[in-house]
């Protein structure tokens, strides 16, 4: 008689059926799977198998409905850097300084202002924004900006960046658009002070001001800078954001002359859609929002509170909150739009990471001591975050082991 032939491996089966199998596991035993052999290493390493532990993930790349804002980047990757992120491990590195000017109006604590865009990190320099080209290991810039856009007559406040458009407020009181590639540029007078805080959506600049008003204006053509709206906030302006759905802004003013120092407008009428939370003390301040959705929206300021706002739920309550722990004012605030949250206190350069999940601070990185700066802003990636200060920019590097 024949002699029974020996079964088959598991790792014989058709990938479909592998990737099945395969799925039901979790990270650690994908990764003592990808020792066993060179098949199971390339099977255990797709992204598909990758995603749903991403996605629970911190800073992963992966927003709360899957969106992949990190496409191109193994999965699998980002899973093992976002256990550096949670355990704050890292390599911390000043990659510019500069002269600290020592100015006493308020516009001075909103500078410097910084963003990221894919290869270059833009940072406003009193008067200028100086585009700088991130280094290919992606700790550094490099030595001289690639490119600079001027046009203030004083400090630059706030700046975004939409591709292909820089626009930017000034101590001046004026807005100034630039086109990114090329030497297109627009200057307009917007408001009686500085201008503390813009944004810019869908062919519209919303701007605030110390002048207690927030104004809305055209990009359209042959409109250019024109003013659609002027909202009399009765209260400095801080800070500003349009809703992704276009339809509304919120501002952030000083807590000073109303209630609720979180607002909601209309963006087509200008009239006021709501005010958020009932609980504000005098002089609480917001110093930055940030919308994750068009109805959740993340707050932060004076009073040392990071708030989550729900709008869909209730306009008078924050569905969640964190306390600083040091009792410091938070000057800037970010989010992954999933698990995590990072915030930039106004004492010893103090870089917070939370977790939603959780009530208290995960990590801190004290990046100014022994001197007292506040973290004017900061931006981060999947791997590298970067926090300007009063007189250097920092980098915070997570691929490290």
């Amino acid at each position: 008689s024949r002699a029974a032939s020996p079964p088959s491996p598991l790792w014989a089966l058709p990938e479909e059926l592998l990737l099945l199998i395969f799925s039901y596991l979790d990270a650690q035993a994908l990764g003592r799977l990808a020792q066993v052999c060179r098949r199971l290493r390339f099977l255990s390493s797709r992204d598909l198998l990758w995603r749903r532990i991403a996605r629970g993930c911190l800073n992963s790349g992966f927003t709360q409905l899957g969106t992949d804002l990190a496409a191109g980047i193994p999965v699998k990757e980002r899973v093992k850097v976002s256990q550096n992120w949670r355990h704050g491990r890292c390599r911390r590195e000043t990659v510019l300084k500069w002269k600290c000017k020592q100015v006493a109006s308020f516009s001075s604590f909103l500078m410097p202002w910084m963003e990221l865009d894919g290869e270059y990190l833009y940072l406003s320099q009193a008067e200028n924004i100086q585009a700088y080209h991130l280094c290919a290991e992606g700790m550094g810039l490099q030595r001289h900006p690639q490119a600079i856009f001027s046009g203030h007559q004083e400090d630059v406040c706030r700046f975004v960046l939409v591709n292909p458009h820089i626009v930017s407020g000034g101590g001046d009181g004026s807005i100034v658009l630039h086109k990114i590639h090329g030497s297109y540029s627009v200057k307009f007078s917007a408001h009686e002070q500085e201008v503390n805080c813009v944004d810019f959506q869908g062919g519209l600049i919303v701007s605030g001001s110390r002048d207690r008003t927030a104004k809305v204006w055209s990009l359209s053509a042959g409109r250019v800078g024109q003013c659609l709206h002027t909202v009399q906030t009765e209260d400095r302006v801080w800070s500003i954001a349009i809703s992704p759905l276009l339809s509304s802004f919120v501002t952030g003013t000083a807590c000073c002359g109303h209630t609720s120092p979180l607002r909601i407008w209309d963006l087509e009428s200008g009239q006021l859609l709501t005010c958020l939370g009932t609980d504000f003390h005098h002089g609480a301040g917001v110093l930055d929002v940030f919308y994750e959705t068009a109805s959740l929206l993340l707050s932060c300021g004076y009073d040392t509170y990071i708030r989550y706002w729900d709008i869909r739920t209730s306009t008078r309550k924050c569905v969640q909150e964190w306390e600083e722990p040091h009792d410091s004012a938070l000057y800037c605030i970010r989010s992954d739009k999933n698990h995590m949250i990072a915030s930039g206190s106004s004492y010893y350069g103090v870089v917070r990471l939370w977790d939603k999940r959780q009530t208290r601070c995960l990590q801190s990185f004290h990046l100014s001591s022994p001197t007292s700066s506040p973290v004017y802003c900061l931006r981060f990636s999947t791997t590298h975050l970067y926090a300007a200060l009063a007189s250097a920019l920092h980098v915070l590097d997570f691929t490290a082991s």
